[in-house]
C-alpha cells in the first residue's frame, strides 16, 4: 500500500532546502510518496496522507497545522530554528527519524486547540477561526490604548487598558503568553490560559480556566483604539470598537509524533538550556542519582 507523506518546509532557506532534499531521499528509500510543501503558496493535496514531517521552526509547524487541520495526520516536527519548541527531531537525526516512521515506532500525542469566534458591531454572522497555540488580541495603533473588559463562563471580570490580551492553549503557554509573563502549562492539562499585555489595572493577572469554559474579550466603546485579532501569528481579522471575541475548546485536536518518551520537564530544560547542575533525585532503586551539566542523568 502506497504510504503518502506531506513534507511542509521553509523553502527560501538554504538550510531548508537541503534538510527538505536529505528528508525526501530518505523517505523514498523507506517506501514512502513524498508530497512537498513549501512556502509558494500552493497547497497541495492532503487526501490520503498517512503522516506529514515538517522542517523548519514553530511557525513551520503550525503552517502544517494549518495544511492538515481535521485529517487527523500525525506531524513529526524536525528543527530547523531557534527553539523549535513543537519540534521532536533535529536537524542531524532526519534519516534516523524517518526510519522509525517507516518502523511505526512512534506514539501519538493529541494537542487541543482553540474555536475563535469574531463578532462585529451591525451584527451578522461571526468570523469564525481556529488556533493551535494562541489567539492573540492586540491594539491596532501603537500610540493609543485599548480599553477593554474580559469574560469567563458569561460573566464579566474586570476591565482595563492594556496593549491586547493573549487567549492561549496549554501548547501555546511556552509562545507567545510565556514572553508576556503567563505561566507554562504542561500540556496535558486541558485548560485555557488568558494573559493580558501590558494592562493598566491592579486585577489583570494571567488565568487559567477549565476546558468547558467559555473566555471572552470586549472592545469597550470608550476604547480609543480598534484591534486586530491573530491566530498562531498566521491569520488575522480587524476588531473595530465594540467587537467581541470569544475563545472555546475546539473538538479538533492537532496530533504530533512524537519519537521520545522524555517528560515535558526534560524539554523545557533542553529547550531552554535551564541550569539544573547539582540536582539529585531518586533513583529507581530507591538511591540518588546526580543530573550531569549537560543535563543527563547520571
Amino acid at each position: 500500500m502506497t504510504r503518502r507523506v506531506l513534507v511542509v518546509t521553509h523553502g527560501g532557506r538554504a538550510e531548508a532546502v537541503a534538510a527538505t532534499d536529505e528528508a525526501v531521499r530518505a523517505l523514498k528509500a523507506a517506501g514512502f510518496v513524498p508530497v512537498i510543501a513549501d512556502d509558494d503558496g500552493t497547497p497541495p493535496s492532503v487526501d490520503d496522507l498517512d503522516l506529514a514531517v515538517v522542517l523548519g521552526g514553530d511557525g513551520t509547524i503550525l503552517r502544517a497545522a494549518e495544511l492538515t487541520r481535521g485529517t487527523g495526520v500525525p506531524l513529526l516536527g524536525v528543527n530547523l530554528g531557534h527553539v523549535g519548541f513543537l519540534a521532536e527531531s533535529e536537524r542531524e537525526d532526519i534519516v534516523e527519524a524517518v526510519r522509525r516512521l517507516a518502523d511505526g515506532a512512534y506514539t501519538v500525542e493529541e494537542r487541543g486547540t482553540l474555536d475563535v469566534r469574531v463578532h462585529t458591531p451591525g451584527g451578522g454572522a461571526p468570523d469564525v477561526g481556529w488556533a493551535l497555540n494562541e489567539a492573540a488580541l492586540e491594539k491596532s495603533d501603537r500610540a493609543r490604548m485599548l480599553e477593554v473588559v474580559i469574560e469567563v463562563d458569561g460573566r464579566p471580570l474586570s476591565s482595563f487598558g492594556c496593549d491586547g490580551v493573549v487567549l492561549a492553549t496549554a501548547t501555546g503557554s511556552t509562545a507567545h503568553a510565556f514572553s508576556a509573563g503567563g505561566p507554562v502549562v504542561w500540556p496535558d492539562v486541558d485548560g485555557m490560559i488568558l494573559v493580558p499585555l501590558s494592562a493598566h489595572a491592579l486585577f489583570a493577572r494571567p488565568l487559567v480556566v477549565g476546558p468547558s469554559s467559555v473566555l471572552a474579550v470586549e472592545i469597550l466603546g470608550r476604547s480609543p483604539a480598534s484591534g486586530v485579532v491573530t491566530c498562531d501569528g498566521r491569520r488575522s481579522t480587524d476588531l473595530p470598537v465594540g467587537s467581541r471575541v470569544e475563545v472555546r475548546r475546539s473538538p479538533v485536536p492537532v496530533r504530533l509524533a512524537r519519537l521520545s518518551h522524555a517528560p515535558f520537564t526534560d524539554r523545557l530544560v533542553n529547550k531552554f538550556a535551564l541550569p539544573v547542575e547539582g540536582w539529585r533525585g531518586e533513583k529507581p532503586n530507591g538511591g540518588r542519582r546526580a543530573l550531569a551539566t549537560d543535563g543527563h542523568e547520571g
